[in-house]
């Protein structure tokens, strides 16, 4: 059951609704205020969008709903879905305004129908990619387009060397089976849209080198934001130590003048529903 808020609602009811299949749990202050790049750079795939006036526009994986507010400003009638709680609670605060629902990529269903879906930063997060696909195609009306940036093949895959490294060589864990992303390559993913009847009318694999904010500390606060997955029964502390391993191992790579840069490789793609 998919549950709309706005500032009026109990937010004890936002947390009835609320599940994840994930062990991450979202801190939507330090995503905000730590990792704001995620919204800053999205502000370029909401330019591709080009939102219109009175368009019904889905933000599909909102965060705490910086773009779906940008989108707003057009005249759209957005409404932003999430499927973290914390995340959605967040949006709710900032911009009372607008509609936020929580609700699974994979399985969500609407008897509304949209004029378009974007997404940024979200659909990596949702591993069943041919589910969040089905849900796309079936929200929207005949030549209504889909715009998504998401992490690509080979997104982030020197952090990941480092996580694997450390794991698997001193604690024994099997990484691979933790890791909670999906970077597809551009063909894979353009093949996968055509299936569900969808044109691919703009396609881009690309490499976008991020700074993390806060100098030493940024790929902490990075890890705890987006790998927590990785570490489920480490404590705090213990989380401290690994950190600690992981950046000695790959600081070579990409720790460059006290600033860590995530190696970020992103794919952005339209698509139209065909009629």
């Amino acid at each position: 059951m998919f549950i709309e808020y706005d500032e009026n609602n109990n937010i004890s009811k936002l947390r009835e609704c609320y599940y994840m299949s994930s062990v991450n749990v979202w801190n939507a202050d330090l995503y905000d205020h730590k990792l704001s790049f995620v919204s800053s750079f999205g502000k370029g795939v909401v330019e591709l969008l080009q939102p219109q006036k009175g368009e019904k526009i889905l933000d599909l994986g909102c965060g705490t709903g910086d773009l779906t507010y940008e989108i707003s400003k057009s005249g759209a009638i957005v409404k932003g879905s999430d499927f973290s709680g914390e995340m959605i609670e967040k949006a709710c605060k900032k911009f009372p305004q607008i509609p936020f629902i929580v609700e699974n990529g994979e399985t969500f269903r609407t008897n509304e129908k949209y004029d378009a879906v974007f997404s940024n930063a979200a659909l990596h997060w949702m591993k069943n990619a041919e589910k969040v696909v089905e849900s796309i195609e079936l929200a929207l009306h005949p030549g209504g387009r889909f715009v998504a940036e998401f992490g690509g093949q080979g997104n982030v895959q020197t952090v990941i060397r480092g996580i694997t490294e450390v794991l698997s060589q001193e604690y024994g864990i099997n990484v691979a089976e933790r890791n909670p992303w999906y970077f597809p390559s551009i063909g894979e993913y353009s093949t996968l849209l055509e299936q569900y009847g969808f044109k691919v009318s703009y396609a881009h694999h690309f490499d976008r080198p991020t700074p993390l904010t806060d100098g030493e500390k940024g790929l902490n606060h990075w890890l705890d934001s987006f790998a927590d997955d990785f570490f489920p029964e480490f404590s705090k502390e213990e989380k401290m130590v690994i950190y600690g391993k992981i950046k000695n191992m790959i600081q070579p790579d990409l720790y460059k003048d006290g600033i860590w840069e995530a190696d970020y490789k992103r794919i952005r793609i339209v698509a139209i529903k065909k009629g």
